[in-house]
């Protein structure tokens, strides 16, 4: 996805800028519950509050996140390790659902984008960032542009707005020349983001 993409988003001068200065970090290989978990855990949390209670939750679970271990975990050893109550009935919510269904990136190969985020936002506790995150990261859909990220809208401002607000209107609009691969350019702007 990545070099296909390069050529595109380099005739971005700020994108040409931020594809010279760094080099995205790709994640581990997680499995697709393990990823919508990392997600989960991530909601409305800063970077580094994220991996402090997702390396907590995933020692709790012996490095085994699946719907099993998930719903079979004590909830108070949960809540200690830095999750809110709310958090774990989501956690087993998703658990749940990927008891029932198949979330795979196979299963829904054929499912245009809309219709994975409106499969996922029908469990409790997944909303629309979550759903973009599952499909950027784990079924690798590559024109994504997950507006509701707060570092996103944040780079974006910093990078194109000179640090002014800007609506989300007028950021689809610095996003367009990025298609098909706005997924990729989101994954720059983090890395810039992330290195201030």
């Amino acid at each position: 996805m990545m070099e296909e993409a390069i050529p595109v988003l380099r005739e971005d001068p700020v994108m040409e800028r931020l594809i010279e200065t760094h080099d995205p970090h790709t994640e581990r290989d997680w499995s697709a519950y393990e990823r919508l978990a990392v997600s989960i855990i991530n909601q409305q949390l800063s970077t580094a509050s994220a991996e402090a209670v997702r390396g907590r939750v995933f020692d709790l679970l012996d490095g085994e996140v699946v719907p099993e271990t998930v719903l079979a975990a004590d909830e108070q050893a949960l809540r200690e390790a830095g999750l809110s109550g709310s958090k774990v009935a989501y956690l087993r919510n998703a658990a749940r659902a990927f008891r029932r269904d198949d979330y795979t990136r196979e299963a829904l190969a054929d499912r245009s984008d809309e219709e994975v985020v409106e499969l996922l936002t029908d469990i409790t506790g997944i909303g629309e960032w979550t759903a973009q995150m599952y499909l950027i990261f784990v079924l690798k859909r590559e024109d994504v542009l997950p507006l509701g990220d707060l570092a996103i809208r944040r780079g974006i401002e910093q990078l194109y707005g000179e640090g002014d607000g800007m609506t989300r209107a007028e950021m689809r609009e610095v996003a367009e020349p990025w298609r098909p691969y706005r997924s990729v350019a989101t994954r720059y702007i983090w890395a810039e983001y992330e290195a201030e």
